[in-house]
């Protein structure tokens, strides 16, 4: 196609909200129930009204913006700007969840009794190599990129599966962030440090109650300090890392998502493009301390269910 074909007027345009938005909005109607139930602890709610007014006018703009000229492109923002936001969400989960109880010591503690060890504590001292440590930053931040290839192949390549494809990623995302919110924890960088990797290694997990609704200090993530991908990752880190989101690993599991979307496609560019990184990020997110083993294992196992399941949801709501 040509550059101008993708602003050609769509014949059958959808008129209202896409079902990818109608998910952001149900996931922002969530929130404000939790922020309503927890309103006292909350450190910054007049921030987080803010934050969902800008949502929602930026959101009913993308959708304007559509109906005035509903083309590939406009649809392509409408998607860019809930991505965009994908952002803020995150750190969001964080604002709620850390006035609830802490978690992490009932997680380390299963961790402990089905490996007999803290994997994410012995990957890295086990392989210590700089290059190794580097290939792991490169998986592990190489999150977001690995979606937006996957978008662009199937806006591009299969434009009648494109909004099927947002709708099975964002709904992922914001199931995944409704976990959060509920299941406060932190995960290895952030309760190895609260409580000292030596009790860690000696198998002492303490129950840290409230600790992280005043703290929110990680541990560094190993490896090669001066690399280049590892100061990456320490960017992305400061920029939106907060004491949330552990169990299941969201990165393992969006990740797994975009595999088996690129498997649908059977484009063997697109399958060999994202499989090495792929691979990268289901080790990757243990040897930074970001997730303990059995956050990355149930994130794989989560990753492959919903996709089925949102898959089918999708042609359902289309029949």
């Amino acid at each position: 196609m040509k550059i101008r074909d993708y602003l050609i007027r769509e014949k059958k345009p959808t008129t209202g909200l896409l079902p990818f938005e109608w998910v952001a909005f149900g996931y922002l109607a969530f929130t404000v129930v939790m922020m309503v139930i927890l309103w006292d602890k909350l450190a910054n709610p007049s921030d987080m009204i803010k934050g969902r007014i800008q949502f929602t006018l930026v959101t009913l703009a993308m959708w304007g913006i559509y109906r005035l000229w509903p083309c590939r492109v406009a649809l392509l923002l409408r998607i860019a700007a809930q991505m965009a936001f994908l952002g803020w969400w995150y750190p969001d989960t964080y604002e709620l969840n850390r006035a609830l109880p802490n978690l992490d010591h009932i997680f380390a503690q299963w961790e402990q009794s089905l490996f007999g060890c803290q994997p994410s504590l012995l990957f890295s001292q086990k392989v210590p190599y700089g290059w190794f440590s580097e290939l792991m930053c490169l998986g592990y931040v190489s999150y977001f990129p690995l979606m937006l290839i996957t978008y662009l192949y199937y806006f591009v390549k299969r434009y009648k599966e494109f909004q099927m494809t947002a709708f099975v990623m964002l709904t992922s995302f914001f199931v995944y962030y409704v976990v959060f919110v509920l299941l406060p924890v932190t995960g290895p960088q952030f309760y190895y440090l609260a409580v000292g990797t030596e009790k860690i290694a000696e198998g002492i997990f303490p129950n840290l109650g409230d600790w992280f609704l005043t703290h929110s200090e990680r541990m560094a993530a190993p490896g090669w300090s001066d690399g280049f991908f590892y100061h990456l990752l320490d960017i992305t880190h400061d920029a939106g890392e907060r004491p949330t989101a552990a169990f299941p690993s969201s990165h393992v599991g969006v990740t797994t998502v975009v595999m088996l979307l690129a498997l649908r496609t059977r484009s063997k560019g697109l399958i060999f493009t994202i499989l090495p990184f792929y691979i990268l990020m289901c080790l990757s997110t243990v040897y930074i301390y970001a997730h303990y083993a059995i956050d990355a294992i149930a994130g794989l196992a989560t990753g492959v269910l919903f996709y089925f399941a949102l898959i089918a949801l999708w042609h359902r709501l289309k029949c």
